[in-house]
């Protein structure tokens, strides 16, 4: 029983290790497109915006994403978009 717990616990660390490196990955891609769209002229901005918009509007995901994470993921963008990190 005591093996089984400590296998348990370090999967779950692994899995927390896992989450953090996801974490950082995100935040660092977060910083790139804000630092990219900042030294863009405001009309290619506005162009590349849209284009993305309309990309993520046609993409059908497989397997297929249940409406609430599709949701997430539209209003992350958006607000990644249109409002960048400070």
């Amino acid at each position: 029983m005591k093996n089984l717990i400590a296998e348990l616990l370090v999967k779950l660390a692994q899995k927390e290790e896992e989450a953090k490196e996801l974490t950082v990955q995100v935040e660092a891609l977060e910083i790139v497109v804000t630092a990219l769209l900042r030294h863009m002229e405001h009309d290619a901005q506005q162009a590349l915006i849209q284009d993305i918009e309309q990309a993520i509007d046609q993409v059908t995901p497989c397997p297929p994403v249940n409406d609430h994470d599709a949701m997430l993921l539209q209003q992350y963008l958006k607000k990644l978009l249109r409002h960048p990190r400070s």
